[in-house]
């Protein structure tokens, strides 16, 4: 069979599709325990995607309600190809639910015709079977070609508990482990002699590499392992990064080299400038390799001491502190999610805040965002402003996130090439007001919803 021979890397996911008004929401309600979907006898009342999480015999899984398929001709075929995505796009099995009461419908048809090519197991729920007389009836579904109905009643809970047990067999295996996992690689980078090497001695709390005032000193990109309040990471110092004119002979060539491929396999990436000599644009181009390969950054504004004398608050928001941002978001605008630490490495003022950052930069670069906060904040947004280019709406359908580090949310639409990369901005703007991940990107893929990609 198939349940016991596949695997999935997540908690299974069980997709509820079918026309409006058979009863999707009643069940989904039913089988996570509590009333989240509404409910009423009226076509079309679900709009958007519910997800919920239920357990049955200790098995857990997640259920996924989706919007009827709508019975106006000319939306039609439309939904009923957004309905065979969405279960294309995650489910692991799905259940095409119809109505015992009305019969075989010409809708049950289209979309049985549609979710044939689906890889998962389909298993039909005959809904409203709720005497016997209905029970027997069922049978006539044998017609859509998923082998045996099951006949249920979800208001009554009829039958449920034999459909829970096919469910559960058919879905994929799931082995919860505790959470373990690799020590967060922080790079520093930057500019020669802006201080990285001292930073680095200054969190670690001993001299691991060579500080001189001559440039260049570090040649190559040192990890050294180590503990911070608990949490395991790994230290890379990394060769100053030179003007791309100024790179000479390929010793300099290789130390740069290295320094991006340092920065390409960490999680989080500190871009240390001297504060003493200002934001320059070296710093933006230091900042600018991690933002390519895509790491979280964290600014770090070394030297503060000569800037500002300490005062005893090495966390205070002064106004120089204030003007120094203003200047760094000014200039790298496309970094505008990125923190700001201000630290003396040579006094060890500024340590502890801008180590606590860089770890909450890691957190939020390994955020998961749920799909129905998502789709959410993503129907809010296109209600309220909405996208037409060249007399052409943009409309969304559906938005998940797809992977972490960096979160990125893939969104269905109707036309993805018509998005500007403003309005890509503004999306990416109003998920941040709910979730303001600083210091990690947010990527936004457009994909289209009318096929498999």
């Amino acid at each position: 069979m198939v349940g016991p021979d596949r695997e999935s890397p997540r908690l299974p996911v069980a997709v509820i599709t079918g026309r409006p008004n058979v009863g999707k929401s009643t069940l989904f309600n039913r089988l996570i325990g509590r009333r989240v979907a509404v409910v009423e006898d009226t076509p079309g009342i679900t709009r958007d995607r519910l997800y919920g999480e239920a357990d049955w015999n200790g098995r857990r899984f997640t259920v996924v309600d989706t919007g009827g398929i709508t019975t106006y001709s000319d939306e039609l075929s439309e939904q009923i190809r957004l309905q065979a995505n969405v279960a294309l796009a995650e489910a692991d099995v799905v259940l095409f639910m119809v109505d015992a009461k009305d019969g075989i419908n010409p809708a049950d048809e289209e979309l049985a015709n549609l979710l044939r090519p689906i890889k998962v197991p389909i298993l039909l729920v005959v809904n409203k079977a709720d005497n016997r007389n209905l029970e027997d009836m069922s049978a006539e579904f044998f017609a859509l070609g998923y082998g045996k109905p099951y006949p249920i009643s979800s208001i009554h809970s009829h039958g449920v508990g034999e459909l829970l047990d096919e469910l559960v067999f058919q879905l994929p295996s799931f082995q919860e482990e505790p959470e373990t996992r690799e020590p967060i690689r922080l790079a520093v980078i930057g500019r020669p002699n802006v201080g990285k090497s001292s930073l680095v001695n200054a969190v670690l709390g001993e001299d691991r590499t060579i500080v001189s005032a001559i440039p260049g000193t570090t040649r190559d990109a040192i990890d050294t392992p180590f503990t911070w309040k608990g949490e395991e990471l790994s230290l890379i110092d990394t060769a100053g990064l030179r003007r791309p004119g100024r790179v000479q002979g390929s010793f300099e060539f290789y130390m740069a080299l290295r320094a991006k491929r340092a920065a390409e396999r960490s999680e989080v990436c500190a871009v240390v400038c001297d504060a003493s000599e200002g934001f320059t644009d070296g710093d933006n181009r230091a900042a600018g390799i991690a933002h390519e390969a895509k790491r979280a950054v964290v600014w770090v504004a070394n030297k503060w001491d000569l800037v500002e004398p300490p005062d005893g608050r090495p966390n205070a928001r002064t106004k120089l502190k204030k003007e120094f941002a203003d200047v760094i978001h000014q200039d790298a605008p496309h970094l505008a999610y990125t923190p700001i630490c201000f630290t003396s490495a040579k006094l060890g003022i500024g340590i502890d805040a801008f180590m606590d950052t860089c770890i909450e930069a890691y957190e939020n670069y390994n955020t998961r965002i749920t799909t129905g906060v998502l789709n959410r904040i993503l129907h809010d947004a296109t209600y309220e402003k909405p996208y037409t280019h060249k007399g052409k709406a943009l409309k969304t359908y559906y938005a998940t996130m797809a992977k972490t580090q960096p979160p990125t949310v893939v969104i269905f639409v109707n036309d993805p090439k018509i998005v500007h990369f403003s309005y890509q901005r503004y999306l990416q703007n109003r998920i941040r007001q709910e979730y303001p991940l600083e210091g990690s990107p947010l990527i936004l893929e457009f994909r289209s919803a009318h096929r498999r990609e």
